[in-house]
């Protein structure tokens, strides 16, 4: 006797084939971006292991000495640690940043699964080469900087193609909200990253890279297997991103009447359209603001990314393991502001204000958690996911829906083939900030933690005032609007 067919199979069956594809299209781009994530997190888990505080753990049980260094590891057992970890951090930051204005153009002239899977399994052996610098007993600083720009560079691949992906399945309705719900992997690769990389930092610190590397790389396999990139490559109709109004009806951008559009009759293929020059992206109205905006939201991101586990053992002085553990509450609070900043930009239509206002709130958010963050526990909990709402909610929404928009905008008359430029423009630009905002935290963290976070709010000041034409654009098509619907 047969068994009923399994409930998730019928679950599937159910559901229209678009969906089932473009639902694929979420899962696979959602794993890809949260291994990302996971493989860059183990370094600011590292770091307080690389040069803990050895005096706590007695003499050198080797020499009997009294040195307060002997169980750091060599490169970074010096006064000058904090530089080295900048560097370490800006050698990555760096690398991926140049390779980012780089990546979106071959991104839309190669096969984005080639491109993409090949990216992910060289994440992996870069990741897995600076941990196996531990059970190789390197304690050459190069190694460290050449193994951190290597995988800076190929980790590039990533964003332009997983954003591609996501905008040739979902059109702009309610894009915000799926987006903001999608971008959640960030956060939680950044968690999961915390958690594998805390299980060892403490024991066999190599394993907080080498382990995350398997991860990503297996993933990058799973996505050579199953992953689609074009609705048209499986017999489904692409998304209408914009609707333009004729006497004739609602044309979608090729010029196509919606009544044609679902036609039975034979399509002719259409001409292949050329993908966009760098130029041609920059002259999108929106690109170079919000490219300019997210150079100094994702400094503040990624300072906090890269920092805020060794923050917690100067400030609070819990040990690795709990700072590691503590720290993810920022990213939980990124996944609640990204939904969040989606939702109210699909209702007001105001991706500009919804950014602008959560970044001129961030800035007294940053300034209390640094005065009071540390008071308590609970105190502590709090803090982190508020300003970690605050923090990545903007951020979010411009790699995400914003970059989304902005590559299939009116202007472009249908051509799909800018989605990867405009990512890589806009998401490039914001990797300046990153890799200045880790840099700039290592030379100011010994003047002290208060200017690091007067550094932070500066940069929040700033994002938000480059965004201000784009919220008076904004704010006038409001005002307008309704005074249509008021007769005037």
């Amino acid at each position: 006797m047969r068994a009923a067919l399994a409930p998730g199979v019928r679950l599937l069956r159910a559901l229209p084939r678009e969906s089932r594809y473009r639902g694929l299209t979420l899962v696979l781009t959602f794993l890809s971006y949260t291994s990302y994530h996971l493989s860059r997190k183990p370094i600011s888990i590292v770091k307080s292991q690389l040069h803990p505080n050895c005096s706590a753990l007695g003499p050198n049980p080797h020499n009997d000495s009294n040195s307060t260094t002997w169980c750091s590891w060599a490169p970074f057992d010096g006064d000058n640690y904090k530089e080295l970890f900048g560097a370490l951090d800006n050698a990555f930051l760096v690398a991926y940043a140049i390779g980012m204005f780089i990546s979106g153009i071959f991104g839309e002239r190669l096969p984005l699964r080639y491109y993409l899977s090949g990216g992910m399994v060289l994440s992996g052996l870069f990741t897995s080469l600076f941990g196996l610098g531990y059970f190789w007993d390197i304690h050459a600083l190069w190694y460290f900087i050449i193994v951190q720009v290597c995988n800076g560079l190929v980790q590039t691949t990533g964003w332009p193609a997983v954003v591609a992906c996501v905008g040739n399945w979902f059109g702009k309705g309610k894009r915000g909200l799926i987006m903001g719900i999608w971008n959640s992997h960030t956060s939680v690769g950044n968690i999961l990253g915390s958690l594998i990389a805390g299980a060892w930092v403490s024991s066999t610190w190599g394993l907080s890279f080498v382990v995350p590397g398997i991860i990503i790389a297996t993933v990058g396999i799973i996505c050579f297997f199953f992953l689609v990139e074009y609705p048209e490559d499986v017999d489904c109709s692409p998304p209408l991103h914009h609707v333009i109004t004729s006497n004739e009806g609602p044309l979608s951008l090729s010029g196509q009447s919606s009544v044609d559009h679902h036609s039975s009759s034979p399509k002719e293929p259409a001409e292949e359209p050329e993908a966009i020059s760098f130029l041609g992206a920059l002259r999108i109205p929106g690109v170079v603001e919000f490219s300019l905006c997210l150079l100094f939201a994702k400094l503040v991101s990624y300072t906090f990314l890269y920092w805020l586990p060794l923050y917690i053992v100067n400030v609070a002085h819990f040990s690795a393991k709990e700072a590691g553990d503590l720290s993810t509450l920022f990213d939980v609070g990124g996944i609640l502001g990204g939904i969040f900043a989606g939702l109210v930009s699909d209702y007001t239509g105001g991706r500009a204000t919804t950014c602008c206002v959560m970044l001129v709130v961030a800035a007294p958010m940053l300034f209390l958690y640094n005065h009071v963050g540390q008071n308590g526990i609970g105190t502590s909990i709090a803090m982190l996911i508020i300003c970690g709402a605050l923090v990545n909610g903007p951020y979010a929404l411009i790699t995400t829906a914003v970059s989304a928009d902005l590559g299939t905008h009116e202007s472009l008359k249908g051509n799909a083939k800018a989605l990867s430029t405009v990512t890589a423009i806009i998401d490039g630009t914001g990797s300046v900030g990153a890799a200045l905002g880790p840099l700039l935290a290592g030379l100011i963290s010994p003047t002290g933690w208060n200017n690091v976070f007067y550094m932070l709010i500066a940069a929040d000041v700033l994002a938000c005032l480059l965004l201000a034409r784009v919220v008076v654009k904004e704010a006038r098509g409001w005002c307008g609007h309704m005074a249509r619907q008021r007769g005037y």
